[in-house]
């Protein structure tokens, strides 16, 4: 599938995503994966961050009210962007950019790097790495939340008659490539890979892995959020902490 059929997509989704992130429950990011990245960010005060893929710059948003001096968010959807740019603070800059290509970024300009859910979507997620490690100063880190390898190969539950969940099924693991999909109504499509294609990919980039997280609901989220709670039985989504050293 070619990048402009991809965006294109996305430019489909924007409107029902941009409402749903700021109006939704949003039980996933707010749920279970804000906690363990915001962890994994650290202290943040006074550092450059680059958010690949910000979207409607939600965490962006989130990591500038924590004390970052400069967010810079970048993503191919002109509606995110322009989204984004509209609840912008000083700290914050939403540029329209490919995070596949950051050649417009010096190298070793940033402290911070985030991929929120988004090297899932990219057809060449190495190339990010690449280029991450290379605007990252000595010392930086890049923090990864993608969909867990077991469910981005087909993901679904098998159910009983009775529509009872019986387990995830695993199928398909490693034929890599495209998956497809619905959200909000919208096709979508992303990139199923590896748990080896991924960690070798950072390995070869440069980077230590420093953790590998899978998240899990806690008894207090699953209060808050009830749909949370198949969440104790199979992981949804792993976050990568890397560094460059």
């Amino acid at each position: 599938m070619s990048q402009n059929n991809l965006n294109q997509q996305w430019q489909n989704l924007a409107d029902p995503w941009i409402k749903e992130m700021r109006e939704g429950s949003n039980a996933n990011r707010k749920g279970l994966l804000d906690p363990p990245m915001l962890e994994a960010c650290g202290n943040i005060n006074g550092k450059k961050i680059l958010d690949c893929g910000c979207g409607e710059g939600r965490f962006s948003r989130m990591l500038a009210k924590r004390g970052a001096a400069n967010v810079l968010g970048i993503d191919l959807c002109e509606k995110m962007i322009e989204a984004a740019r509209e609840l912008k603070s000083e700290a914050e800059e939403y540029r329209i950019a490919d995070v596949q290509d950051l050649s417009f970024i010096q190298g070793e300009e940033f402290d911070l790097a985030i991929s929120y859910l988004n090297q899932c979507d990219l057809p060449d997620f190495i190339a990010n790495t690449n280029e991450v490690f290379r605007i990252l100063k000595p010392g930086g880190k890049f923090i990864i939340a993608n969909l867990h390898p077991m469910r981005s190969a087909v993901g679904c539950w098998l159910k009983d008659d009775n529509g009872k969940k019986k387990h995830v099924v695993l199928d398909d693991y490693f034929a890599e490539g495209q998956r497809h999909w619905k959200m909000m109504g919208v096709e979508l499509t992303n990139f199923h890979r590896t748990l080896a294609t991924y960690t070798k990919a950072y390995s070869d980039a440069g980077f230590s892995i420093e953790r590998i997280i899978e998240p899990t609901a806690t008894a207090e989220m699953i209060d808050i959020y009830p749909e949370l709670i198949d969440e104790l039985r199979v992981p949804n989504f792993i976050i990568y902490i890397l560094s460059k050293n």
